[in-house]
């Protein structure tokens, strides 16, 4: 800032400035000494107009400084304060009155750092040389109550009419918000240039009307093979080759198709040049956009050489999967239609076998001790065969995936009641005790009814031959969450050691029990787990060597409200058993010892007479001429299926209300499903069992009777 000048007589041209000489009262009185009244008059006149022409020019000053949008502060030469403009008030947090007459610095302070570091600001040199100074950077000022802020700023000359600088004016204004501001576009644009710079796609920006590259990024010159100084300022259809119909319509199909790739993640895909003149696939994403007033494109350019590559393999793998897919298929149908028929092959003379040794074992004259003791054998041997049939079965459609369950809301009560009526027998052969503990009657699962019992069974009955002599069966049911049931079976045999536990659910593995008493095929355990899992519930053990063991399963629990059958819809069933005349029973079959078996049960049956056929027409033809009250059908015969052969019967109003019983030795699931679907009244799977077949039988003719078949019939076959 400039120094003080010396004191000297002087009227200042400019607004708000004042005599400052110690002389200027004996000046005055020189001049009324020496001038007569005239004179004197002339110059009273002529300071009155000097002093309000400087009131004027003052108010004038003060108008421009208040309508400025910028601070102001005016100096004198002494570089005093003589103004500041409202704004620079508010700036600084000077007054007027209080910054008047204190020097520039004081009011307009600068940190003395900054100040020696701007040597573009200098009031002391604008009132020396008379030229304006406006540094390049942004200057810190230091306002009254010792915050800072930042300031753009110029200082300006003041000159009289003589050009003499009579003081100085101080332009600023507060840059501090923007300067925060461009410092946010520099940050952001950093941060945009690390990206594009950090990211695998390659990005070019360039002009829609002539296709000219404006930017490019690391990426796109590695995959391209350019550096940016060889692309930028180039035509960007020697990228694309494809786009060569003109710069900016050549790229507008990538555009518009980009508008579904930023939804779906996925560009569209082109051809690319690399500089070597190699071409390579790649995905395209363009964007358009305007920047002053002009349209550009970015792309974003993927080179996918590798995801070809890639997808060429998995096509690859895909056919030869397939292929690999179908020929499982077709071994799996192969497997399954050996299964289907060496079960039939196998139950077939398993038909015979057992029932012709139960007719011995309950015909007259009763078999010797001998006898009674071999026979014993032939159907222990025979229906453990048949287990170990059916698990296997069991097992193979299980793993097929082609089991259907028919899951219902199913009362455990009933459940449990059926499976202790089914293994008493047996327990009491072995002196086990069964317990079937109390609970609430209203429990019911959603599950497959069959696949329960089952399973029930399987538990059961492994409880009884692992059990100890005189030991105990405890059955327990109760809910173990809130939508779930659990049933538990715990016996007090020898108990599993860990390693026997681990190995409990693999297939035909007996924990050492091949060689003992006990039959059994390994499988069991191994299907229940499969089954419990199929209907979405689980299955465990807890055993220890000398304290028993505890089997459990848990099944879902259904909430359905139960409605229990009618007593008087009951009662209205015709009863079984009593004494009515002959009826006729047609068998068609066309194996010859299972015709003889059922001729020889048939045998023991006065009131029924047997007709038999071994063909399918041969058989409607005798249903036809003689009614009978009940028909038994073999499902593989020579000419037709008994299938057909049943619905010949059902389309014909003669017999259509004759009851079909399916005898056969096609026992898979999916075959008795089928069958009870077509309108198989029951569906007997061979070997038969006399009792359930005798059974079975005598509900056929108490509907027959009762003349109500095809009332029932949808209900008997579910």
């Amino acid at each position: 800032m400039s120094e003080q000048a010396p004191a000297a007589t002087r009227v200042h041209a400019g607004p708000g400035f004042k005599e400052t000489s110690a002389d200027a009262g004996n000046s005055d009185l020189s001049v009324r000494a020496t001038t007569s009244p005239d004179t004197q008059g002339d110059m009273t006149e002529q300071f009155r107009r000097v002093s309000a022409a400087m009131r004027a020019a003052e108010e004038r000053l003060d108008a421009v400084l208040h309508c400025i949008r910028d601070a102001a502060i005016v100096v004198d030469a002494d570089a005093r304060v003589t103004n500041l403009n409202p704004l620079a008030e508010r700036l600084t947090g000077w007054p007027a009155p209080d910054a008047a007459g204190r020097r520039i610095e004081e009011v307009f302070a600068i940190p003395e750092a900054e100040a020696s570091r701007l040597s573009g600001l200098s009031v002391k040199r604008t009132l020396i040389e008379g030229t304006t100074q406006s540094p390049a950077e942004h200057v810190i000022m230091i306002m009254r109550n010792g915050a800072r802020c930042t300031v753009a700023c110029s200082c300006a000359p003041i000159r009289c009419k003589t050009g003499e600088v009579a003081g100085a004016v101080v332009i600023f204004r507060d840059v501090t918000a923007e300067q925060l501001s461009q410092q946010a576009m520099r940050d952001h644009a950093t941060q945009i240039q690390a990206i594009l710079n950090t990211v695998p796609d390659g990005v070019i920006t360039f002009h829609a009307d002539d296709g000219l590259i404006e930017t490019v990024n690391p990426a796109a010159e590695q995959i391209f093979g350019y550096t940016a100084d060889e692309l930028v300022g180039q035509n960007c259809t020697m990228l694309i080759p494809g786009a060569r119909n003109g710069a900016g319509e050549g790229f507008q199909e990538y555009s518009a198709a980009s508008d579904a790739a930023y939804s779906s993640r996925l560009g569209r895909e082109a051809v690319g040049l690399r500089k070597d003149g190699r071409t390579f696939p790649m995905e395209v994403v363009m964007s358009e956009m305007w920047l002053h007033g002009q349209r550009h494109y970015t792309g974003v350019f993927r080179d996918i050489t590798e995801r070809h590559r890639l997808d060429q393999i998995l096509y690859d793998n895909y056919a030869e999967l397939k292929k690999a897919t179908a020929i499982a298929e077709k071994a799996n149908l192969a497997k399954s239609e050996f299964l289907s028929r060496m079960s039939h092959e196998l139950r077939t003379p398993l038909n015979a076998i057992l029932g012709f040794a139960q007719l011995l074992e309950s015909g007259s004259p009763q078999p010797t001790v001998a006898q009674a003791d071999r026979l014993r054998q032939i159907t222990k041997a025979g229906w453990y065969l048949l287990d170990l049939i059916n698990e296997i079965l069991d097992l193979a459609v299980i793993e097929s995936g082609k089991l259907q369950l028919s899951p219902e809301t199913v009362a455990l009560t009933e459940v449990l009641r059926e499976c202790q009526a089914m293994v008493e027998s047996q327990a009491q052969k072995r002196a086990i005790q069964l317990n079937f503990l109390p609970f609430d009657a209203t429990l019911s699962v959603n599950a497959d009814r069959t696949r329960i019992k089952q399973i029930l069974i399987n538990l059961l009955s492994n409880a009884i031959k692992y059990n100890s002599h005189n030991g105990t069966v405890e059955v327990e049911c109760g809910p173990s969450a809130p939508d779930r049931i659990r049933i538990t079976v715990k016996d007090t045999g020898a108990g599993l050691s860990p390693k026997k536990l681990s190995q409990l659910f693999q297939p035909f593995n007996r924990l050492g029990q091949e060689n003992g008493n006990e039959e059994g095929t390994g499988m069991g355990l191994v299907v229940a787990k499969q089954l419990v899992e199929l209907m979405g519930g689980a299955i465990g053990v807890k055993s220890a060597v000398g304290r028993g063991s505890e089997f459990w399963i848990e099944l879902i629990r259904d909430t359905t409200p139960q409605h229990p059958a009618s007593d008087a819809a009951a009662a209205q069933l015709p009863a079984r058993g009593g004494a009515a005349a002959q009826r006729t029973l047609l068998y068609v079959e066309d194996n010859p010892a299972n015709l003889m078996l059922i001729e020889q049960i048939i045998e023991g049956q006065p009131h029924l007479r047997m007709l038999s056929a071994d063909r399918g027409r041969a058989g409607v033809s005798l249903a036809r001429a003689h009614l009978p009250d009940v028909v038994l059908m073999d499902i593989n015969l020579p000419d037709i299926s008994g299938i057909e052969a049943m619905d010949m019967l059902h389309a014909d109003p003669s017999t259509k209300h004759i009851p079909v019983l399916a005898v056969s030795a096609n026992a898979m699931q999916r075959d008795v499903e089928k069958g009870l679907e077509r309108g198989f009244f029951r569906y007997l799977t061979k070997p038969i069992k006399v009792d359930e077949f005798l059974e079975a039988l005598d509900d056929a003719l108490d509907f027959s009777r009762a003349g109500s078949f095809n009332d029932v019939r949808t209900g008997r076959a579910k």
